[in-house]
């Protein structure tokens, strides 16, 4: 999955002016930029996100320039030459094509931007497909031709049970990551801006809070308070729900005795396995800052796989309609 939040924020802060964008289509190798990646550039010589994480940012700016101008869009393939690798190449190795259309009607059309922060702002995500012979985007799937299927996923967001001094590490991580973090702790005196800076504070009991929050395939659900009359409610809450990751602070032994308490909650065994306890990879963490890199790093692998099985289903949609 792409990260495009730079570019959805210009893409509304310059609606009206003259825009291109380009688009990563296909990847080889050790490409710099996933597939789907934008890079969005105004008529002014402005330009939001990155196709190669710089080394063809040049050449698409040229190109962006013709396409804004009024030349038709194009589709363009980098990969290593011996004499401009360091020019118009990857010097890393791989390959990418790159496809750079107006935004306008008959390319990539202004409001599919709205629809998308749209659908972004309602917890849900939304696939723009392009046909590469024509260069049009929509909404609509392509039946016939080549086609990009593009999927904008919801922000992705994390739900901290627990004020706790492994969740002020997480919550300073999980920032940097881009994810939304809501720090839920009925304690007042652990749930302060002094604490928790520049996050979501929510006092309420925690299950009700999670439920409020209609956890999904991109909201991680993390309890770290000890307390079960805090932690369990909220994993209650979260085990009924298609939340990516849901992850528990303890030991084995105290994951065990908490099985037990969601199976005397009637949670089934399913739904129970769901839990990451003890929470995180194993990387021989010591102390809070590490403990809250074992969290994060899980949290992530759970948020790909999901997005990595939709890529591959939409995949194997295109190859359907070239066959």
């Amino acid at each position: 999955m792409a990260d495009n939040d730079s570019v959805l924020a210009a893409a509304a802060a310059w609606k009206g002016e003259p825009l291109a964008l380009a688009t990563v289509v296909s990847t080889w190798g050790s490409a710099p930029r996933p597939k789907g990646s934008h890079m969005l550039v105004h008529a002014d010589g402005r330009f939001e996100g990155s196709v190669s994480g710089g080394c063809v940012e040049g050449d698409i700016l040229d190109t962006a320039a013709q396409v804004i101008a009024g030349a038709p869009f194009q589709v363009k393939t980098y990969g290593v030459a011996d004499d401009s690798a360091w020019e118009v190449g990857l010097p890393c190795g791989g390959q990418i094509s790159v496809m750079v259309q107006p935004v306008s009607a008959e390319g990539f059309d202004p409001e599919l931007f709205d629809r998308i922060a749209e659908a972004r702002d309602h917890g849900q995500g939304v696939t723009v497909t392009t046909n590469l012979v024509t260069g049009h985007s929509d909404l609509r799937p392509v039946e016939t031709g080549e086609v990009f299927a593009n999927r904008y996923a919801p922000p992705r967001r994390l739900l901290i049970v627990g004020a706790v001094q492994i969740a002020q590490s997480l919550a300073a991580l999980a920032a940097t990551l881009g994810i939304e973090v809501v720090v839920i702790d009925p304690r007042g005196r652990f749930l302060t801006e002094e604490r928790f800076p520049g996050v979501t504070l929510d006092d309420r009991w925690p299950d009700e809070a999670v439920e409020a929050y209609r956890p999904g395939p991109s909201t991680a659900v993390v309890t770290l308070s000890h307390d079960t009359k805090i932690d369990d409610p909220a994993l209650i809450a979260a085990l009924k729900t298609n939340a990516a990751y849901v992850g528990a602070l303890g030991s084995r032994k105290s994951h065990a005795a908490r099985r037990e308490r969601m199976a005397a909650a009637g949670l089934n065994e399913t739904q129970i396995d769901r839990i990451d306890g003890p929470v995180g990879i194993d990387i021989g963490a010591i102390g809070p800052a590490e403990i809250a890199l074992s969290i994060a790093a899980a949290m992530v692998r759970a948020f790909h796989l999901p997005v990595a099985a939709a890529d591959t289903a939409l995949d194997r949609a295109a190859e359907a309609v070239l066959a």
